[in-house]
């Protein structure tokens, strides 16, 4: 159709895969001058590349995402301007979808994925420090270290006796053996790993997607909280600064992999490319405007007749102008939409149980549709 033939030259993205010269340009192109960053990659880190499982589930679910015109528009206005891309929508229309899209288009690997609820704090997605785990394994280091009381606690006993009721002598302090090196803390490193969007802010060449769903269900300072880190395309792990003089550079795991170590210097993590941030939002609050005025905003309203049609093509094979069945499903599928929202991957559950005969005696059609387009809202839902 013609609106899956429109492609403009200064387009990065354009959702159709096979995106390999578009990813040169995406990473040789110059930032603007206030979202240039400046931070080293570790030579001896690399990022997740296009393959593995973790890769596949971005491709096959990127693959499926269908983009008009005007998405395209936007989402590359925020590759160039190197800004995070606020999508709002109804449930169900694909807002998650596209930052898979993105990442698999453009082949930059796996989609890093932060969900956000009403507990989450700004540190959640940045790293993730266990002291619990480290102060136990210390205790537990002192407890294997030899060591000989102060003073001999058999002689005083001797000579003064029980306690005052008959009790034994009081526990005596002792120290490390003599020989013995006294107690280390275990490393700190062990004990830290990147969040999602830690690891999304890692120096690299090529920028990582990050998707940071339905961030309107947060904390109200959330999205205020995110504004230096967006700025500054970086943060300070202060447990690692505070160490940072006897342990300059420290390795710790990913969001990734906690086994995929990347070493971090003073304690801070800064990117070199700032990364391609998605947030979807339902539209259950409002942002303030400091946020706001940072982002790329994209607004996704639900597909017409047309764009479902290329979504069920795409995602199933089905081509819905050649049979008359797909084609009263689509129509019933906007026809209930009007009554109250429905998720696209309704229509598709709807199509692909008929291709697989379900559902298919003549008196089945109204359960049928009741069935697999439930309403996510309205007074039917």
């Amino acid at each position: 159709m013609e609106a899956e033939a429109v492609v403009k030259d200064w387009w990065l993205y354009h959702g159709t895969g096979e995106g390999t010269d578009r990813r040169a340009r995406l990473e040789t192109g110059p930032p603007p001058p206030w979202r240039d960053f400046t931070g080293t990659p570790d030579p001896g880190y690399a990022p997740p590349g296009c393959e593995g499982p973790a890769w596949e589930r971005t491709r096959l679910r990127g693959e499926g995402y269908v983009p008009d015109e005007q998405e395209k528009d936007v989402v590359n206005t925020a590759l160039h301007l190197r800004r995070p891309l606020l999508i709002t929508g109804k449930p169900g229309v694909g807002k998650s979808t596209l930052a898979y899209s993105i990442a698999s288009d453009l082949g930059l690997g796996p989609v890093l994925h932060w969900p956000i609820t009403s507990r989450t704090v700004l540190r959640d997605g940045l790293y993730l420090y266990d002291a619990i785990g480290r102060l136990q394994e210390a205790g537990l280091e002192q407890l294997r270290l030899p060591s000989t009381p102060v003073g001999n606690a058999a002689a005083d006993v001797t000579r003064h006796g029980a306690g005052p009721a008959g009790d034994a002598a009081p526990a005596r302090a002792t120290v490390p053996a003599p020989g013995t090196e006294p107690a280390r803390a275990p490393s700190i490193s062990r004990y830290l790993r990147l969040g999602p969007l830690g690891t999304a802010l890692l120096p690299q060449d090529r920028p990582r997607v990050l998707l940071v769903d339905e961030i309107d269900k947060s904390d109200i300072d959330l999205p205020g909280d995110l504004l230096t880190v967006f700025e500054d395309g970086g943060f300070a792990i202060p447990e690692l600064a505070r160490l940072a003089k006897e342990d300059p550079t420290v390795a710790i795991g990913t969001d990734d992999d906690p086994d995929a170590s990347v070493r971090v210097s003073q304690g801070r993590v800064q990117c070199r490319y700032f990364p391609v941030v998605v947030l979807t939002s339902n539209g259950e609050r409002d942002f303030p405007p400091a946020f706001l005025r940072r982002c790329v905003r994209l607004h996704l309203e639900p597909p017409g007749p047309e764009k479902l049609a290329r979504i069920v093509r795409r995602r199933l094979g089905v081509d819905v102008g050649a049979d008359d069945e797909y084609q009263e499903l689509v129509q019933d599928f906007i026809d209930r939409s009007g009554d109250g929202d429905l998720a696209t991957d309704q229509l598709l559950n709807a199509i692909q149980l008929r291709l697989a005969g379900a559902w298919s005696a003549p008196g089945d059609r109204d359960r049928f549709l009741k069935t697999v387009m439930q309403h996510l809202t309205g007074p039917t839902a």
